[in-house]
């Protein structure tokens, strides 16, 4: 008779508590882009609760793969019912991801993806295609022969894995498309920029190579190479980077800052929560990965995107 029963009703029935847990790098500031996952989950929870559904928020330093570590085993003292996770050091997220599957715990990937494992979703920007939308802007935007400085804002780079991603999408793109290898592209990490001892690094890769036209920062750090070339007066350098958060903002308005390439981190937490619901609560099938937007920002129309980053 194609009876089909009402899985919401059950819920609210059984009374059953369903605990969930996200687990996010800890904000730098109040104004800084791993608060604004936050949002998308406080307004998915207000909408879910009453299905029986709880929310922990755990948080770790995005500068310490030992405190994602710790955290992870924090969260398996009291095991949830599902994971919301930012994947950020891939080693010790995989070792997090064994402990969900021996347990038979549901979790979904948010801002950053590991590919080889049972998660329920991705949601988040493509990496790759961000990297390589990256260079398709330098190579239409500076000379044919100037350098390019890519600067990595990260501890243990090799172990973060959507700024490896966005980096291999950027130095592929060159490869394909830069045939003639007139462009020469040059990598710098640093650890800790702070203090802005990072300055003498760069100084020191201006010095070796004089005809850097271009500097891409892979993660929302770009407003430190905006004050780097404020103070030292540095002009006609072509400056991408990633974010639109507060302190960006005001290197794009001025024209330091280029092109911000964006995602929409509040539906990224949105979506994060509710497919983790229809997947555990409703038995709903979900996508394996969901892709958000891939927004260029500008100062021509950064004003159209505040509401939405």
């Amino acid at each position: 008779m194609n009876y089909q029963p009402n899985i919401l009703a059950s819920t609210l029935a059984s009374k059953k508590t369903y605990r969930f847990a996200t687990f996010f790098p800890e904000p730098a500031s109040d104004v800084s882009y791993w608060n604004k996952p936050l949002i998308g989950v406080k307004r998915a929870f207000q909408e879910i609760q009453q299905y029986g559904v709880e929310i922990s928020n755990y948080q770790f330093k995005q500068s310490e793969a030992k405190s994602f570590k710790n955290t992870a085993e924090e969260i398996m003292k009291n095991p949830p019912d599902g994971v919301v996770m930012a994947p950020f050091f891939s080693r010790e997220a995989r070792q997090f991801i064994q402990q969900l599957d021996e347990n038979n715990i549901p979790f979904v990937f948010i801002d950053s993806n590991i590919k080889d494992c049972e998660k329920i979703s991705y949601i988040g920007q493509n990496s790759y295609q961000s990297g390589a939308l990256a260079g398709k802007l330098f190579n239409f935007s500076i000379p044919g022969n100037a350098s390019i400085l890519v600067v990595h804002f990260a501890k243990e780079m090799d172990n973060q894995n959507h700024l490896v991603q966005r980096e291999k999408g950027f130095y592929e793109y060159f490869k394909e498309n830069d045939t003639d290898k007139q462009k020469s592209l040059i990598t710098l990490e640093i650890t800790n920029p702070a203090d802005k001892s990072f300055y003498r690094q760069i100084d020191q890769v201006f010095k070796k190579n004089p005809n850097i036209k271009g500097i891409f920062v892979t993660n929302s750090q770009v407003y430190r190479i905006g004050q780097y070339l404020e103070k030292n007066n540095i002009e006609g350098i072509r400056l991408i980077g990633h974010d639109l958060i507060k302190e960006n903002m005001e290197f794009v308005k001025n024209g330091t800052v280029d092109f911000l390439i964006c995602q929409r981190p509040e539906e990224q937490g949105y979506n994060s929560v509710t497919s983790l619901f229809q997947h555990t609560i409703l038995k709903k099938e979900v996508a394996n990965e969901q892709f958000t937007s891939i927004d260029i920002v500008t100062k021509e129309n950064i004003e159209y995107y505040k509401e939405f980053n």
